[in-house]
């Protein structure tokens, strides 16, 4: 997460409370990448992630000295973001369009990069094809690390409601991918 620890950021809000514009410069940059991977996959609209976390930030720089440490600082500003990116998503009007992501390691072996870059894209895939909420779980399961408790905080629903989604999610996507692994012989 960009070199910061809780402690870290912990002070870096305190000065942000302060009106410290270095200190915000600072957060915002630690957490510019991890957010744009976690709204990337919630909106599929590159163009609208910055937006989005622009939003999400001034939030976090309007309201620092709400945050009452009751849970991790990453949490509450994924859930912010959340929150961001729902509301964004219902001012669309028109129909999300998954896009290709990028290939993979080039110094591969030409067959196993292309066997990775069809996996990579039948997850993407599927992953697109999970209702948000449980696409959701996912991501910030396994693409951002978080435990189900942080999960449910960000997405304030219950613990329970996250095991459930995380546990519809992996069926889908074993089908779906038992699917993509029988077209690829």
């Amino acid at each position: 997460m960009g070199g910061l620890d809780e402690l870290d950021e912990g002070a870096l809000l305190r000065r942000i409370r302060g009106g410290d514009r270095l200190a915000f410069q600072q957060l915002y940059r630690a957490y510019f990448s991890r957010l744009a991977r976690f709204l990337d996959r919630m909106t599929r609209n590159v163009p609208l992630v910055e937006e989005i976390i622009n939003d999400t930030m001034m939030v976090v720089w309007q309201k620092a000295d709400t945050f009452d440490g009751s849970c991790k600082l990453s949490t509450w500003i994924f859930a912010i973001a959340y929150r961001q990116g729902l509301k964004a998503l219902r001012g669309l009007d028109v129909p999300l369009e998954p896009q290709e992501d990028q290939a993979g390691d080039a110094a591969q072996e030409p067959e196993h990069a292309m066997a990775a870059r069809q996996l990579q894209q039948g997850v993407s895939r599927a992953l697109d094809q999970l209702p948000l909420e449980q696409r959701m779980v996912v991501s910030l399961t396994y693409y951002h690390g978080m435990a189900y408790q942080e999960i449910a905080e960000t997405m304030e629903c219950p613990v329970n409601t996250v095991k459930t989604r995380m546990f519809h999610a992996r069926i889908k996507l074993k089908d779906m991918l038992s699917a993509h692994r029988e077209e690829m012989q």
